[in-house]
């Protein structure tokens, strides 16, 4: 009877490891390397005055999209100069994109 438990808990050691380092050994799915924009400043957020400026170390032509928290795109524009007019946006809690040269930057915008 002793020999039938150890037996057994041997076999159910034996699972568990199994199990365990088949978890271990799964992959993460593969996420592309995050690029950001080098000195990326976006001011001022709270935006009070329908005007936000975005700015980076280059200041090189922006594209940017401004999404709503659903995720729907709400504003999409290219800038040349660091001011950008949300104006027209309604007061809540918006993600800006913002493309500079090939790298993306995403962040919280707030307009009230």
């Amino acid at each position: 009877m002793a020999k039938n438990y150890f037996y057994i808990t041997l076999l159910l050691a034996f699972f568990f490891t199994v199990s365990s380092s088949a978890q271990d050994s799964k992959q993460l799915p593969k996420t592309r390397d995050a690029v950001t924009i080098e000195g990326l400043s976006l001011y001022p957020n709270p935006v009070t005055n329908g005007k936000v400026y975005v700015s980076s170390k280059n200041d090189l032509e922006k594209d940017i999209i401004i999404f709503d928290v659903l995720g729907k795109k709400i504003l999409q524009a290219h800038i040349t100069t660091k001011e950008l007019n949300v104006a027209d946006l309604t007061p809540g809690v918006y993600i800006i994109k913002i493309t500079e040269q090939n790298n993306s930057a995403t962040r919280k915008l707030i307009v009230r």
